[in-house]
């Protein structure tokens, strides 16, 4: 599917629901997660996987995580439990081995999303959820063609549903920084993985040049 097109996908699917089906939803951070929930929570029955051993250094790792069971308190979604598998950077680092020096956006990030979107299918697989789905494409800076292209193709390798998506669409990203204001959210400066850390520093310390 091109790009552009998957919003109209997610709306002919949610418009075919019957109920509120369960849905896993992969998170990174709470402020990515702050609209997705607010359009997701009215059409399914949501549980948050959080599982990102990408994210470096441990204190940013966990950082992330606490700021998103504050924001599911804060914000009124007592109902939507979290779930998070034990994090294993090394399980990152084995992905993208022989990626290290590839930008950020390249084929290193193409490598995350499916260890990402891997592990979110295959939990949801094992544990009843006939849907699942990523916040990462309410991010301006991710490919949501990639995204949803994994996506699809986990879905099909563990008989599961994907929910296409492109959440920054329809001021998606800007109610993200709305809700980030509102709640007072930590918005972190770089993706995640130490790569992009270091790739940031160094475009910081450029610009002070």
């Amino acid at each position: 599917m091109a790009q552009g097109g998957y919003t109209k996908e997610m709306d002919r699917i949610i418009g075919s629901l019957e109920g509120r089906p369960r849905l896993l939803l992969h998170a990174c951070c709470a402020p990515c997660s702050s609209a997705v929930l607010e359009l997701l929570d009215r059409h399914f029955e949501l549980t948050i996987f959080y599982y990102n051993p990408n994210i470096a250094p441990d204190e940013e790792y966990h950082r992330r995580e606490q700021e998103l069971e504050c924001f599911l308190e804060q914000a009124g979604y007592p109902h939507i439990t979290l779930i998070e598998p034990e994090y294993d950077p090394a399980e990152f680092y084995a992905a993208a081995r022989g990626l290290e020096q590839e930008p950020e956006k390249g084929e290193r990030c193409t490598a995350c999303y499916k260890l990402r979107l891997e592990k979110t299918a295959k939990y949801a697989a094992e544990n009843g959820f006939p849907w699942f789905t990523t916040t990462l494409s309410i991010s301006p800076v991710k490919d949501p063609v990639r995204i949803n292209s994994i996506g699809s193709e986990m879905a099909e390798k563990y008989g599961v549903s994907f929910l296409t998506s492109e959440f920054r669409k329809r001021d998606g990203y800007k109610r993200s920084l709305e809700l980030s204001r509102e709640y007072g959210l930590y918005r972190q400066d770089y993706c995640g993985c130490i790569f992009s850390k270091y790739e940031r520093e160094a475009w910081q310390r450029e610009k002070k040049q």
